[in-house]
């Protein structure tokens, strides 16, 4: 009896040092951490808003309205309404502290199937879109240093894009810290070219360059439908003014750091776009401006030509972290989805060793690779800023309706409902117009595929077909210990 006793006891003691040593290698609660304060927060909006937009869209938006007048109009108007946006964005992110962007606000006001049509698009259109953009950006200017004089080859761009996904979804899979350092030195680097442009500008515009500048009003070519185009590509340049309501979760202080943040962030990109256009304009007139390749370069050849290289290697880490933000980011659309059981289960899940939801990150990765194939960035950026404002005017709407049907909730913002109103109607102007007066057939694929979510999530969703489950639960578990990931774990308040 006394030796059995004594095995029980060591048995029972090494079960303690087994659960004792487990846990003390696990962190004490299995979520999402708060790792991103003022600096990072400013740096996020900035660091993705200002990417590939700058250098790319200033031909499309110039090519739409064909004069310096409107073009900088267009940019100061896109500046103004993205600001409003963001400002609508701080009063929800603050009033529902969940991340996901537009998706946590949708489900608020409107219930689970719009919120669900939402993460639908995003996650198989609007967000990969993005990324594939940015990243095809990159991969061309990356390789034209190495191919003077002509255009690099398709299969290489598209390969160096590729590469890029890859990279940037392993680091923000990896670690929040290391996304989030990733993204202030690239953010750095961005605003150092931003500044050299800007100021190469001014110093031009006061040797007297400013013969671009006469009659800039002279030749526009102003319609509902060109002002629409000009507007999406405009906008496109400015898309990420929402970024940080994707992190919400992980904002130290987000009742003041998001605003903080927004206020701080937009306004100054606003003024860089409108002053790095006016740079453009002083050396290149609107024809050679429409028949440059990468503007910037054009730019950098002319203006700073010894070290003309230094352009194409700053746009190179401008493009990598509007890319890197918009993982960051993104990835947690899927994985708030993932957590409402709107996508698989396996896509809410944690890393236990890195608490980054890897899961999602990957699979948003994996998306944009194959929109890369394709790869042709104009008729990409009209397919994406289609979709993307019917869902930035209805989360507008949202904060409308909640204003009258969630009384209750806490505002630490509460923006004048005038801000909200004009946003909506100018979301309304921007998904019809092009609609209306060019009628073209990539509209109503993307009108289809937005409402074949409905069949997904009657099916799948509401029906939660037997088959379906039994499939999904061992591709889940052979997922799980493949990741090493494990569901969030509920924070009872």
């Amino acid at each position: 009896m006394g030796e059995e006793g004594l095995k029980k006891r060591k048995g029972e003691d090494k079960g303690r040092e087994g659960r004792q040593s487990i846990q003390s290698h696990e962190p004490q609660t299995m979520n999402l951490q708060k790792q991103v304060g003022l600096i990072s927060g400013i740096c996020m909006i900035v660091g993705t808003i200002i990417g590939s937009g700058i250098f790319v869209s200033p031909k499309s938006v110039l090519a739409n309205v064909e004069a310096v007048g409107p073009c900088l109009t267009v940019w100061a108007a896109c500046g103004v309404l993205a600001t409003l946006g963001a400002l609508c964005f701080a009063e929800l992110g603050t009033m529902i502290t969940k991340s996901g962007g537009e998706y946590p606000y949708l489900m608020e006001a409107f219930g689970p199937i719009p919120a669900f049509l939402f993460s639908w698009t995003s996650l198989l259109v609007t967000k990969p879109t993005s990324f594939a953009i940015i990243c095809l950006s990159f991969a061309e200017y990356a390789s034209a240093p190495f191919y003077p004089g002509c255009d690099p080859p398709q299969v290489v761009i598209k390969c160096l894009a590729a590469a890029a996904i890859v990279v940037i979804t392993i680091v923000n899979s990896l670690s929040v810290k290391l996304g989030s350092y990733l993204q202030n030195f690239l953010t750095a680097a961005k605003m150092i070219i931003v500044t050299i442009i800007i100021v190469s500008g001014i110093v031009l515009l006061a040797q007297g360059k400013t013969d671009n500048f006469k009659d800039s009003f002279k030749g526009s070519k102003i319609s509902a439908s060109s002002i629409s185009l000009a507007f999406y590509n405009g906008l496109w340049a400015y898309d990420g003014w929402n970024q940080l309501n994707y992190i919400t979760e992980e904002l130290k202080n987000p009742y003041r750091n998001l605003p903080l943040s927004i206020i701080i962030g937009i306004p100054l990109v606003t003024v860089c776009y409108i002053l790095i256009n006016v740079s453009y304009f002083t050396v290149m007139t609107s024809t050679e401006l429409l028949q440059s390749q990468a503007v910037a370069v054009t730019f950098g050849d002319r203006v700073l030509y010894p070290a003309s290289w230094i352009v194409p290697l700053f746009v190179v880490f401008s493009t990598l972290g509007s890319a890197n933000g918009t993982c960051f980011t993104a990835g947690r659309l899927v994985y708030v989805a993932g957590r409402e059981g709107h996508v698989l289960k396996i896509l809410s899940y944690i890393s236990v060793k890195h608490l980054t939801p890897a899961p999602a990150i990957i699979f948003y990765g994996a998306i944009a690779v194959i929109y890369i194939i394709p790869g042709d960035i104009n008729s990409l950026i009209n397919y994406f800023s289609f979709a993307v404002w019917i869902f930035y005017g209805l989360t507008v709407v949202a904060l409308i309706v909640m204003r009258f049907t969630r009384k209750e909730l806490r505002r630490p913002i509460k923006i004048p409902i005038i801000i909200p109103v004009i946003v909506a109607l100018v979301s309304v102007v921007l998904v019809l117009a092009p609609i209306i007066s060019a009628p073209e057939l990539p509209y109503l694929y993307c009108t289809l595929f937005i409402l074949s979510g409905l069949i997904v999530y009657a099916l799948f969703i509401h029906l939660k077909f037997s088959w379906a489950q039994k499939i999904s639960k061992p591709i889940t578990m052979h997922l799980q210990m493949l990741l090493e990931v494990v569901p969030e774990e509920e924070v009872t308040e």
